[in-house]
């Protein structure tokens, strides 16, 4: 616990006496200096007018040590921004079920990508995503479907579907494994992640193409983590298919099916 530490911290950060917090607070001077001193515990309801006065959510407030912080992180804290340096905090996800309320796999195709960084919490708008069932996998999972935008990630090409398991706790984010990640700024990428959230309070993320190079992104501009599970790729390379002409017959069933998922997609468009 780092509540006493923290609103020390916090008080001197913003530059204001125990005197001046404590009749913002509607407090006694003497209550405001046994909770930074640790001899005297709030109420509640206490708590929770101290957290918004901070613009800090009550488990930061009693579980993060905010002296060990960077200034990045902290001055995030100061513009309302509460963080997650663990990777565990509780997500909550929307999505959708069919009729046998059993969880879709939502497809998110490339056009609605923009549309996904603003509304990946919006249940209206995670409505308006097609959504298909795959009745090999688990059902005590949720997943999602991604349209893979440019060649960063060879052999996953451009316009294959990459299928993802929802990741709720990123701490279990395993180095050297594909994930989409959903950022802030950058939106749904697609790669490599390298688990820094201990040591940096960050991601690593890496490209399976040379060209492009690896970058970094703080874990509180990280919105949703989705674990790579399978691909979809319409096109298969010349010489697999006359090496194998059956792997060919499964090849082109899927490719019907990823045409009618786009023709589909492309009469919504049109609408």
């Amino acid at each position: 616990m780092f509540f006493a530490a923290n609103l020390k911290f916090l008080r001197k950060r913003k530059k204001r006496s125990q005197e001046d917090i404590a009749q913002t607070l509607e407090l006694k001077r003497s209550s405001w200096s046994g909770y930074e001193n640790g001899t005297a515990t709030p109420s509640f309801l206490m708590l929770i007018k101290i957290a918004k006065y901070f613009k800090i959510s009550t488990d930061t407030l009693l579980t993060v040590n905010l002296t060990q912080l960077r200034e990045s992180q902290l001055s995030d804290i100061d513009r309302g921004f509460d963080i997650d340096i663990t990777g565990s905090r509780l997500r909550v996800l929307a999505t959708t079920v069919n009729q046998d309320n059993e969880e879709n796999i939502e497809l998110v195709p490339v056009k609605a990508k923009a549309g996904y960084t603003a509304g990946y919490a919006d249940p209206d708008f995670i409505k308006m995503l097609n959504a298909f069932q795959l009745p090999f996998l688990s059902k005590n999972k949720k997943y999602r479907a991604f349209e893979i935008e440019g060649d960063s990630m060879p052999p996953v090409s451009h316009g294959s579907w990459v299928t993802a398991e929802f990741l709720q706790n990123w701490n279990f984010i395993k180095n050297g494994h594909p994930y989409i990640v959903l950022t802030k700024d950058d939106g749904v990428v697609f790669k490599v992640a390298y688990n820094k959230i201990q040591e940096k309070g960050t991601l690593l993320l890496c490209s399976t193409n040379p060209l492009f190079e690896p970058y970094e992104v703080k874990i509180q501009e990280v919105r949703e983590v989705w674990k790579f599970v399978n691909y979809i790729n319409s096109e298969l390379p010349e010489q697999n298919r006359e090496r194998n002409p059956d792997t060919t017959n499964s090849i082109s069933h899927l490719q019907n099916e990823i045409n009618a998922i786009k023709n589909q997609l492309k009469q919504q468009n049109l609408q």
